[in-house]
């Protein structure tokens, strides 16, 4: 996990659903003012999984504004508020 110009980076790989779901869920508790944006790095070739979990758990969070997917596929980003 690292911290770059509002940025939170989040590594699941090798989670099983339930560790990406406590993982995620302690991030954004801890989000400050400073944190723009959690990016949760769930891979694209080792099944869906994780995508598809953090997709539709986190969709609806209320802390979650909107998601953002990398054009790679394999990161998704839960944008907390807008940067300006």
């Amino acid at each position: 996990m690292r911290e770059q110009s509002g940025t939170v980076a989040v590594d699941l790989h090798g989670k099983t659903v339930y560790q990406a779901k406590t993982a995620v869920d302690a991030q954004l508790r801890r989000a400050g003012g400073g944190v723009y944006r959690l990016r949760l790095i769930h891979g694209c070739h080792g099944g869906t999984a994780l995508r598809d979990f953090i997709r539709a758990e986190y969709a609806r969070h209320p802390k979650v504004r909107r998601m953002e997917v990398s054009p790679d596929g394999g990161a998704t980003d839960l944008v907390l508020r807008d940067f300006f």
